[in-house]
């Protein structure tokens, strides 16, 4: 069985901080990782290997630099990795389009298993995109996965329900956290992972050179906080009922 582990570098959200005067986020020098979830899609695929047999390739849209982020998985277990590398301007539509052409050039895959969303943007658009470019049916926000020779099945939460689906091969899934829990790899194996091939394609390689993002991103500014810092001072009874008659005239209390 052929999988892909659809990955993303990310900059580390918890470094983020906001400068007070533009209120722009402030980037520069922030530490770069694997988005959260994709470890939970990795640990996922090599499971599934594991049960079934196969291969696992880590695949990744991004800057060059992404491939020292991209031994991380490798190490877990992964196979080896494709990264496409990214043009200056791209938005989900250049993003889901690179992964469903890179697939296509692998020849194809059985099993495509994305995170439910990257934790910067959180949009959870990729890979159902990635899914409709390629025609294949997908399973989203799984949070177990049982996969067998000829079908899978996923247990899902769709919020409000949750539902047990079945498909037939190939087919593209997206995880959620609590899918299970990735594992650490052991020094021998991050030494091993700098052996395992990585390939690096460009936009031309894959037959998307002329690829035009459908969005333009204006300006990024971070959301203002603040406090308005009520303190009430009268005896317990009266301020608990000043307490709710506050939060109820601010529509927080129902």
């Amino acid at each position: 069985m052929n999988i892909v582990v659809c990955a993303k570098q990310v900059v580390d959200v918890g470094e983020i901080k906001v400068n007070p005067s533009s209120g722009k986020p402030m980037l520069e020098g922030i530490p770069k990782k694997i988005s959260d979830i994709d470890k939970n899609a990795c640990e996922e695929a090599i499971k599934v290997r594991e049960k079934v047999g196969g291969k696992v390739t880590v695949l990744t849209v991004g800057t060059p630099d992404a491939k020292e982020r991209m031994k991380e998985l490798l190490a877990m277990g992964a196979d080896n990795g494709v990264l496409v590398t990214v043009p200056d301007k791209a938005d989900h539509l250049v993003t889901s389009t690179l992964i469903s052409k890179a697939i296509q050039k692998m020849g194809g895959a059985d099993l495509i298993i994305c995170a439910e969303a990257s934790i910067d943007q959180f949009s959870g658009q990729i890979g159902p995109r990635v899914a409709g470019l390629l025609n294949i049916p997908q399973l989203t926000y799984c949070y177990k996965v049982t996969a067998e020779p000829q079908k899978l099945t996923a247990e899902r939460n769709l919020g409000d329900r949750l539902v047990t689906s079945e498909s037939s091969y190939p087919v593209l899934v997206t995880v959620t956290k609590e899918v299970n829990q990735p594992r650490l790899p052991s020094l021998m194996q991050i030494l091993g992972s700098a052996k395992k091939p990585i390939e690096v394609w460009g936009t031309s390689d894959i037959g998307a050179a002329d690829l035009k993002p459908g969005i333009e991103t204006i300006d990024i500014k971070g959301v203002a906080m603040s406090r308005k810092n009520i303190v009430f001072k009268d005896d317990l009874d009266e301020s608990v009922s000043k307490l709710a008659d506050s939060l109820s005239k601010e529509g927080l209390l129902g």
